[in-house]
């Protein structure tokens, strides 16, 4: 059953323009866009995995990745089906790249997701796996249901969405996690299929027009976009347009979808990105998909004292203080705290909700 979008508009050749996200499809009857899940149907551009999602799954707030949000948390994370990029590179692309919408699915109501994240003690629950900007409809929705029952909310994306869709999605927002996946037009335009800009410009309205806590990941992919001069101008971007206290992760590419033939990043990658980025001034750097225990510390920016310590999605050592700041200098630390760390660990536990249909 399809669902009537929200954001959309006739133009004047007698097709629809998609207002979601930078490509601004253009559809007559019975076409999909690019992200194939929004399409017309007769007059109305319709979203047709509104209430339908390719899976649920409990996990460590760590793996979005946020590590300055509710540290040793669980968070119910799901997503549908389609993306509205065309990263080579993709890690889930049998769910985003996924164009047969006979697969089997779960139907699930937004407040179902709530009271199932509930009911499981869960601290957020998660729009990902693939980009919730596609199913920005189902995405705010869910979101408002899960506010009733006191739930957070993470949005976990690539950033390549505009206008009034980017105002609500993240109005019901708490925490997202922006993939800037490399700061070249060339590596957008060859690698994902869509253009920087864009992603650039949702950064800068997320850190300075909303309430939402941001983290950064990078995926840094050998030959393509791990270069020094790359990753300097980027931290270089962030501290200037963005400021030094948000988080930003470098995580390691292993080979996948379109992208076997390259390698893996080595942890050396990794090391010499959060070295660079301090250098610029960036004072939260982590690493992920990767053994490198120092990428995974939280030190006070003051003193630098050790004030979170991770083992991959562990929380080992916590001594922030209640209202977030270092208890050896008293220097706040940017980010949602509480008076100690959860301790769900590193579990992944897949939950049913509703029942399997046929999309």
């Amino acid at each position: 059953m399809s669902h009537l979008a929200r954001y959309w508009h006739r133009v004047d050749d007698g097709r629809v323009q998609c207002d979601v996200c930078p490509r601004e499809c253009r559809l007559r009857d019975g076409q999909r866009g690019f992200c194939f899940v929004r399409a017309r149907e007769g007059d109305d551009l319709v979203l047709t995995t509104y209430g339908r999602s390719s899976g649920f799954c409990i996990d460590p707030v760590e793996k979005k990745p946020l590590n300055h949000f509710h540290p040793g948390t669980s968070v119910l994370s799901f997503g549908t089906a389609g993306c509205n990029l065309g990263c080579k590179f993709c890690q889930n692309w049998d769910i985003s790249k996924a164009r047969d919408l006979d697969r089997i699915q779960e139907d699930a109501s937004p407040a179902a997701i709530a009271a199932t994240a509930r009911s499981y003690g869960c601290r957020s629950v998660a729009v990902t796996y693939n980009d919730p900007t596609i199913f920005v409809e189902y995405a705010v929705d869910t979101a408002a249901a899960c506010h009733d029952l006191g739930l957070a909310t993470i949005a976990v994306t690539a950033g390549y969405i505009q206008g009034s869709a980017r105002h609500d999605l993240y109005e019901v927002m708490d925490a997202a996690n922006v993939d800037l996946k490399g700061f070249t037009d060339s590596f957008y335009e060859k690698i994902t299929g869509a253009r920087l800009g864009p992603v650039l410009d949702t950064l800068g309205y997320l850190v300075h027009d909303t309430d939402v806590w941001v983290e950064i990941t990078t995926l840094l992919i050998p030959g393509h976009n791990d270069s020094t001069d790359e990753i300097r101008s980027m931290c270089r971007w962030v501290m200037r347009e963005l400021g030094p206290d948000v988080p930003h992760h470098f995580t390691a590419f292993h080979p996948d979808h379109r992208m076997r033939d390259v390698p893996r990043t080595p942890t050396a990658t990794l090391v010499r990105a959060r070295q660079v980025a301090a250098d610029e001034g960036l004072r939260y750097v982590y690493t992920g998909n990767a053994y490198d225990p120092d990428g995974g510390v939280t030190r006070c920016s003051q003193c630098g004292a050790i004030l979170v310590r991770r083992d991959g999605y562990d929380v080992t050592l916590y001594r922030l203080t209640g209202d977030g700041t270092c208890p050896q200098c008293a220097a706040p630390v940017p980010g949602r705290w509480g008076r100690g760390a959860g301790s769900f660990g590193s579990r992944r536990i897949p939950v049913r909700i509703g029942s399997r249909t046929s999309m």
